[in-house]
């Protein structure tokens, strides 16, 4: 079966479905975005990720593509026109199409929307959580908005790209004073000797993951604490545990930071218990 996009208003062809060369996310990455894990024929926490893209829009002012409700359904349906029981859908919005030029087009410029959904494999990511990941290092480069879901990514592309250079599947930026930031795509988290749960604060510097949140929910849950602070790339090399959290990976062991092994170089089992408790906790929408 072909799969199915969502472009500004027609349900068309993967292989055929496009923007104008003129359309701003092209020419400055003018735009935002969002990625929906999809587990067991449902969007995982929606409600959660519309609001985040709702507070994405407001910060760079560019206005809903359509209403809530009509993009909710609209999403539903990009899910099930692809017949993804497990995987992601990602949607993506821009300032719209206009002739090139820095500043803002007119306010009568239509916002521009692309949705699509693939499958992914769950036994794949299941195998990968049980073996565990490993992460490098590199120094913090992007701008200070990382809060906003915007999709000026290249910081993000060349650093996943270094991980992959040497064996690793994702890259941690670091501050000047050696505090872990986040990863180029994940939220970074460590379990102390104690089991007590520290991720970054996420008022300013990091991006408010989405299953960051859901997993503060998972842990009040198990009877986990907690902690929102820093910690130092030397702390997470001594932690019980060491993880990564998003909407494609869940909760995800790291067993190796830099090529040194972490946590005995074995998944925790605090992490485990996370991804194992997730899906009952998280919100979810049935696509169909």
């Amino acid at each position: 079966m072909s799969r199915i996009a969502y472009v500004n208003g027609q349900y068309i062809p993967h292989a055929n479905a496009g923007v104008h060369i003129e359309d701003r996310g092209y020419q400055f990455a003018d735009g935002v975005y969002e990625v929906c894990e999809v587990a067991r024929g449902n969007i995982m926490d929606m409600t959660r990720h519309l609001n985040r893209l709702d507070r994405s829009l407001s910060e760079l002012r560019i206005g809903w593509p359509m209403n809530r409700k009509a993009l909710q359904s609209v999403i539903a349906e990009v899910v099930r026109r692809n017949r993804v029981f497990n995987g992601m859908v990602y949607l993506q919005v821009t300032r719209g199409v206009a002739k090139r030029d820095h500043v803002f087009p007119s306010a009568d410029t239509p916002p521009s929307i692309v949705i699509t959904a693939k499958r992914t494999d769950p036994v794949m990511f299941a195998a990968r959580a049980a073996k565990g990941v490993k992460v490098i290092t590199v120094p913090e480069n992007r701008w200070e908005r990382v809060d906003i879901k915007s999709i000026g990514l290249l910081p993000n592309v060349m650093a996943r790209q270094q991980a992959k250079e040497q064996g690793a599947q994702e890259a941690w930026f670091i501050d000047p004073d050696g505090t872990v930031r986040e990863g180029a795509a994940t939220n970074a988290w460590i379990v102390t000797m104690d089991g007590v749960l520290v991720t970054r604060q996420a008022e300013t510097g990091i991006l408010r993951g989405i299953t960051r949140t859901t997993i503060f929910d998972v842990a009040k849950k198990l009877g986990l604490t907690i902690e929102e602070r820093g910690f130092s790339v030397e702390e997470a090399k001594r932690a019980r545990e060491v993880f990564m959290t998003a909407a494609t990976t869940v909760v995800m062991p790291i067993v190796a930071i830099d090529g040194e092994s972490v946590a005995n170089g074995h998944p925790g089992t605090i992490a485990l218990s996370l991804r194992e408790a997730f899906f009952d906790i998280a919100e979810k929408t049935p696509s169909c």
